[in-house]
């Protein structure tokens, strides 16, 4: 459905960055423990972790402390994503301090990149990069270390993990504008989206208001005709021309102040209005539900309708607003929730009209899904003054449902409007 609760997370990406960098260090800081102290000498050996690297309780300490930090920067990453940085680039290079190391291995600086592409992602521009420089001058200074002290006793590695520090800013950063970009893209859609169906709601009243001023004029006329002759045909067509009235000023009552928004916003846009006026016919309501359910299951959803409580006509307002509801419902059922049929109730009673949709699919939306046509709905029914609830069913699936007030008598009056 439109507005329903994601769907769950790949595993991936349920983990949370500050496990990641620290299994990406433990993963590193361990492996040299366990293969170059705890197991039995064998004949090949380190350099960088010598099996009596961590003999004194000094180097021991260190270590300890190294763990300790990262730890904490892991487990404060998305709280204060900066100073947890720091205690992860602090934690690696007591690390090299405590096994006597010139400079850092590849693989235990791949939990800095990783925090860092955390907050390259999560932080703004400047903060990101201030955080690449401090990872880039930690494998300077490890470099120039050895250029000072004259060592050359390998292929200086320090280039190749700038590179991935670059990378996984690289990577960070572009998430972090794409997911600016994505939330600007949202905000503008969403007031257009708003707009926009204001505009149809406007341009629907103008169809029922020109049917409902269509019948006014040809009754009048008709009484105007025979009111000499034909008394009582006079004053039916005058009942008539009265019933009407009513039923149009009411609809442009309720619907007069969101209309009045939607030009508002129109003048301000500097977009003027194009759309032609409508012709003298009734706008689409109920009596459509029957076929749209036909169409809807022609295509490979079994749509269910059920009607309780006595069936009347009904304002046209709300007649069409009823009809929307249950159109965009479906329509989202068929798109978003999977399901192989749906179910819609209609209930008249007294004083409302209740609309219910509901299906048994996942309940959840997809990646383009946005949601819009839950806001529609909500408008159309907070302009007729009606309650409106959509969300996931408990035991699974999508449910929608309205209640529309009805008028005291507008079933006399849509009756005698429709002659």
């Amino acid at each position: 459905m439109s507005a329903s609760s994601p769907l769950p997370l790949p595993l991936l990406k349920r983990i949370p960055p500050g496990l990641w960098t620290a299994l990406a260090w433990y993963a590193a800081a361990v492996a040299p423990i366990v293969e170059y102290v705890a197991m039995p000498p064998r004949r090949t050996y380190s350099l960088n972790y010598p099996r009596d690297g961590l003999d004194s309780p000094g180097a021991q300490a260190l270590l300890a402390a190294a763990f300790v930090l990262v730890l904490a920067g892991s487990a404060m990453l998305r709280r204060r994503t900066s100073a947890a940085y720091g205690l992860v680039i602090a934690g690696t290079v007591i690390s090299t301090v405590a096994w006597r190391q010139d400079e850092i291995p590849p693989t235990q600086f791949l939990a800095v990149d990783i925090a860092l592409c955390y907050l390259a992602a999560t932080r703004p521009r400047r903060s990101s990069l201030t955080a690449a420089a401090a990872g880039l001058g930690t494998l300077a200074g490890y470099l120039a270390l050895r250029l000072i002290t004259g060592d050359d006793s390998g292929i200086a590695q320090e280039p190749l993990v700038a590179l991935t520090v670059a990378i996984a800013w690289l990577i960070g950063d572009s998430s972090r504008q794409a997911r600016a970009h994505t939330t600007e893209l949202q905000t503008r859609t969403a007031a257009e989206a708003v707009t926009a169906e204001r505009l149809r709601i406007a341009r629907e009243m103008h169809d029922t208001v020109a049917h409902s001023i269509g019948i006014i004029a040809l009754q009048a006329g008709a009484a105007a005709r025979v009111i000499d002759t034909q008394p009582a045909r006079a004053r039916e067509a005058m009942l008539t021309v009265e019933m009407a009235g009513r039923e149009t000023l009411s609809g442009l009552r309720r619907m007069l102040g969101a209309l009045r928004q939607a030009d508002q916003d129109e003048e301000h846009t500097g977009q003027g209005r194009t759309h032609a006026p409508a012709g003298l016919r009734p706008a689409a309501g109920l009596a459509n539900v029957e076929q749209l359910a036909a169409t809807t299951t022609a295509a490979g959803v079994r749509v269910e309708v059920q009607w309780q409580g006595k069936r009347r006509p009904l304002p046209a307002d709300i007649d069409l607003a009823a009809f929307r509801i249950v159109q965009e419902s479906v329509t989202n059922a068929v798109r978003h929730s999977s399901a192989d049929s749906c179910q819609v109730r209609l209930d008249y009673r007294a004083d409302e009209l209740a609309v219910e949709v509901s299906d048994r699919g996942r309940g959840g939306c997809t990646s383009t899904d946005t949601g819009y046509g839950l806001i529609g709905m909500r408008e159309r029914v907070a302009l007729l003054h009606g309650d409106f609830t959509a969300g996931p069913r408990p035991g699974g699936g999508f449910l929608v449902a309205a209640r529309l007030p009805v008028p005291a008598g507008t079933e006399a009056e849509a009756k005698t409007g429709a002659r």
